[in-house]
């Protein structure tokens, strides 16, 4: 799934429904994209291991959540986003783009497929509102904003399926990924989808709000560890899944990221920023999204400068950064010029005035076999 940034700073903060139950296992909470959101239970360390190794759960009611509707909804949903999404059969889910004119990221997004002629999509919550009016601009009444009538939980780590399994049924354990289904349960209904965004396998829960805290009470009842914002970023981050806000904006090409699996050209369709994004597949490309890994004691943050080893004048500047508790090391991603991206280039970042070695690896950062 995806996830953004932003401190929610001078507006008024939209509060969890679950609010009570975090409260209530020591959540420290944190303004996160204009919601108050759960930071870390007991530590994020902790949590981040837990997920690692077992399972974790996180509400992700934060992200903005829609539903289109009608015999035209894959083609206008095409319209809008990057990916073809018309090749998608009900029961399966893909990542896309939301592109402007000129190619940049407006936005990246799940779009699920469900039965009866009805698609779910997924935003990130500091763009849902200008995100849901780009659906309403082609669907009108056919799009429904629902992100106040549901709340989203993220079941994530290698028992989370057994997990699922035992909660939500048998009906979970057959799933492909990114296949989803919706699923009666406790009375109401619950759209599970095996996506994730921790690297780790599981699945996402979109539940009425009169199920969300059975469900919540079951996985937790079931052995799950609840995780907070500050373990899903590390998660993320070790697995070299992308942060809307950081390492993708209106001014990054798809391209660049290493998004090109998101964009669908070849099959015609014309969508918003098709053109541009034409141009852009074409040209030789002059900075890549690269990989660092640190070299050395110190722990990496957006905003720090990259230096060549030689010195001089910056050559990019992180654009996520943090300590990797799976791998002991300061890991971040950084958009270098290409002819400097090669796996094993060494450069320096300027940690608070101090010069730490890094070196560009491939993506992800963690994986399993590195254990």
């Amino acid at each position: 799934m995806t996830e953004d940034g932003g401190s929610g700073a001078g507006r008024r903060l939209r509060q969890l429904t679950l609010r009570d139950r975090h409260e209530a296992l020591g959540a420290r909470f944190a303004p996160f994209a204009g919601w108050e959101m759960p930071l870390q239970y007991q530590g994020i360390v902790g949590e981040h291991h837990a997920v690692r190794e077992g399972v974790g759960v996180f509400d992700v009611s934060h992200l903005g959540r829609a539903l289109v509707q009608g015999s035209q909804a894959g083609p206008l949903l095409r319209s809008v986003t990057t990916f073809d999404v018309t090749g998608l059969v009900p029961g399966k889910a893909h990542y896309s783009l939301y592109c402007n004119e000129a190619g940049g990221i407006d936005d990246d997004v799940f779009v699920y497929r469900l039965a009866g002629e009805r698609w779910a999509v997924v935003h990130n919550a500091s763009n849902a509102e200008q995100d849901f009016d780009r659906l309403r601009s082609v669907f009108g009444d056919e799009a429904s904003e629902i992100t106040a009538e549901t709340a989203m939980l993220a079941v994530q780590g290698p028992d989370a399926l057994s997990l699922l399994s035992t909660v939500l049924g048998p009906a979970v354990e057959g799933l492909e990924m990114r296949s989803c289904v919706e699923l009666d349960w406790d009375g109401g209904q619950v759209m599970f989808a095996r996506t994730g965004y921790t690297g780790e396998d599981g699945g996402e829960c979109v539940v009425g709000l009169a199920q969300a805290a059975a469900l919540w009470d079951a996985l937790i009842e079931g052995g799950a560890s609840p995780a907070g914002l500050g373990a899903r970023d590390t998660l993320r981050l070790e697995a070299a899944l992308p942060l809307y806000g950081n390492d993708l904006d209106a001014e990054t090409s798809p391209y660049d990221a290493g998004l090109g699996f998101a964009v669908t050209l070849d099959d015609g369709a014309p969508f918003t920023g098709r053109d541009a994004l034409v141009e852009a597949r074409g040209r030789p490309r002059t900075r890549r999204l690269a990989h660092l890994e640190a070299r050395g004691r110190g722990v990496l943050r957006s905003g720090y400068a990259v230096h060549a080893p030689e010195g001089g004048d910056p050559v990019a500047r992180l654009t996520s950064g943090s300590f990797s508790p799976s791998l002991r090391l300061g890991i971040g991603m950084a958009y270098l010029p290409v002819e400097l991206a090669k796996t094993g280039a060494r450069f320096d970042v300027d940690v608070r005035g101090r010069m730490l070695p890094v070196e560009v690896v491939r993506r992800p950062f963690y994986r399993k076999s590195r254990e």
